[in-house]
């Protein structure tokens, strides 16, 4: 048997290489089921004068679905989108949304009053209004001109 010496960087300059490499990639990943993959919903965070706000997108998902916790300075959010499942007569032609378990952890910041977060779940949309310590809220001080 005869010994062949494999040059990796060779591979890369040969483009029929590298670009059958990314093809079976590419069909791999197509070919897997969307199940198999997790899913992490899309969120904004965004701050006002009095509060911490996070929005994730959850369409499709029932409140029942959905967990909002706060343990240790950490928001989670937890849930699950269940697949419908496969009926008689119903044959699908592709299946491109993602569906099972989710989880987002948020560290909150100390400047947060845990005791006063809200949720707020509206058209597919969740909403966790997170208020801001009466301390951490900004104030003004008139300053007199002397």
């Amino acid at each position: 048997m005869a010994i062949t010496k494999h040059d990796p960087i060779a591979d890369l300059m040969d483009f029929s290489t590298t670009f059958r490499a990314f093809q079976d990639t590419f069909n791999r990943l197509l070919s897997e089921p969307r199940s198999a993959r997790p899913w992490t919903p899309a969120v904004d965070i965004y701050e006002t004068d009095n509060d911490l706000v996070i929005k994730a997108d959850l369409p499709g998902l029932n409140m029942e679905d959905i967990h909002v916790d706060i343990e240790n300075g950490t928001l989670s959010l937890r849930g699950e989108r269940k697949f419908e499942g496969v009926d008689e007569g119903r044959g699908y032609h592709r299946i491109e949304r993602s569906y099972g378990s989710f989880a987002r952890y948020f560290t909150l910041p100390d400047t947060v009053d845990p005791d006063k977060v809200r949720a707020e779940y509206k058209c597919g949309v969740l909403t966790v209004t997170l208020p801001k310590k009466e301390i951490a809220k900004p104030r003004s001080i008139k300053v007199e001109v002397q």
